[in-house]
């Protein structure tokens, strides 16, 4: 049995060619700036006050782990609701971080524990937008379009992470940090207006259908896992994604600061924030040149895998160097190659997701991508605290290179029966 799945042929930037397309990935970008700005902003201020490491780790584990407990409760909410509901209710909750943020900075009355519950509040509100974001993809692109519009809503994703911290450093160098987040809500509003009468969701679709599950909380974890089990392209790019946040996934952007301070060259601020946009920087560059040319790469479970494993090797090195011009190099070539793999294996779950259980499928990707982050923030975050933030970065990643190639084996065996 093939792992493959033939893609019909599509022209470059299909998706582009569709007018709620471009509403949905302009509004996503913006979002996902103002994500990125209060991140840059709160990050750094946070790091001042308090200097810890342990709470660059709580960062990401607050981050991620509501992907881990309500990702697919969300998405079988989702298959039922309207997913423009759900989005909207993220953005709202989005609004109130960064309002809070500012409060507290404004004031400067920030304790640990407000930090933490802030942090906690923006995690709820990333877990109701990204999967139900997913899922309104489908009502908004047509099938032959969709592998088109998850690879631009991934590559939106990086623009926001590279202009987001300019952003954020702009606005910190005129209005400042405290008044700059409370600016930053205002981002959140265009996602959040025009959801409000887009002609998309269920009762919007010509199509009818058998009527959707009911939401069971854990059961339905484990019948979507019974599921995807059956399909190869969907159970090994679900277990890719969890490996991969499971040991690294994006833990070390939080631990940044920490970096810049490490390779000393010139302006800390200035240094963390080139180190943030060197890594967004690569994974633009993919994305685009994936999207414009739609024979670069060809999704299959294998080449995903492959490209993980250079993201590994990408990110050891990082960990190892001490020159600052090789560290910018190597985050940019680690930004190509998570970008390359991580809609890769995007793309094909949602191409192969059934119809009657998409939200289901999705918030168990999403569960596995992005909730097994919050993991990531103990090996690389806490473990930092132990042994040094480049010692942890590195074995993290070494050790997922190690499981990849023994995955890598097991597939190609299983493709050669």
């Amino acid at each position: 049995m093939s792992s493959t799945t033939t893609q019909p042929p599509a022209p470059s930037f299909a998706a582009l060619r569709h007018t709620g397309y471009q509403a949905l990935v302009g509004t996503y970008l913006l979002a996902m700036m103002a994500d990125n700005v209060e991140h840059v902003i709160s990050y750094w201020m946070a790091f001042q006050k308090f200097q810890s490491p342990a709470l660059g780790g709580f960062a990401v584990v607050s981050h991620w782990l509501p992907f881990l407990l309500f990702s697919v409760p969300v998405g079988a909410l989702a298959d039922r609701v309207d997913p423009r509901r759900l989005i909207q209710c993220g953005m709202a909750l989005f609004m109130t971080a960064s309002a809070g943020w500012a409060y507290f900075f404004i004031t400067d009355t920030l304790q640990m524990w407000h930090a933490m519950v802030l942090l906690i509040i923006h995690g709820c509100a990333g877990v109701l937008w990204q999967g139900a974001t997913q899922l309104l993809l489908h009502d908004v692109v047509p099938a032959r379009d969709l592998p088109s519009g998850v690879r631009l809503l991934a590559t939106a994703r990086y623009l926001g992470v590279l202009v987001g911290p300019a952003v954020g450093g702009l606005i910190m160098l005129t209005i400042g940090p405290r008044y700059g987040l409370l600016l930053n809500t205002v981002f959140f509003l265009p996602a959040f207006l025009w959801l409000w009468r887009a002609p998309y969701g269920p009762r919007f679709r010509k199509e009818g259908g058998p009527p959707p599950r009911a939401v069971r909380g854990l059961a339905d974890i484990v019948q979507t896992i019974r599921e995807v089990r059956s399909n190869p392209s969907l159970g090994s790019m679900i277990l890719l994604a969890g490996l991969a946040s499971f040991f690294v996934a994006n833990s070390y952007q939080a631990q940044m600061p920490g970096f810049a301070r490490d390779l000393g060259h010139g302006d800390p601020g200035t240094t963390y924030s080139m180190l943030l946009a060197a890594d967004a920087a690569g994974a633009l560059l993919a994305g685009l040149l994936m999207e414009s040319r739609g024979g670069l790469l060809r999704a299959a479970p294998s080449t995903a895998l492959l490209l993980c494993m250079c993201w590994c090797l990408s990110l050891a090195a990082f960990a190892a160097t001490g020159s600052y011009p090789l560290a910018l190099l190597l985050l940019f070539a680690a930004g190509v190659f998570e970008l390359a793999f991580s809609s890769m294996a995007q793309t094909l779950v949602q191409l192969n997701a059934p119809a009657t259980s998409r939200g289901r499928v999705i918030g168990l990707f999403n569960m596995s991508a992005l909730g097994l982050r919050a993991f990531a923030g103990i090996t690389v975050g806490l473990g930092g605290s132990a042994v040094g933030i480049h010692a942890s970065l590195a074995g993290a990643a070494l050790s997922l290179l190690m499981i990849l190639i023994l995955l890598r084996l097991w597939l190609a065996r299983k493709v050669r029966a």
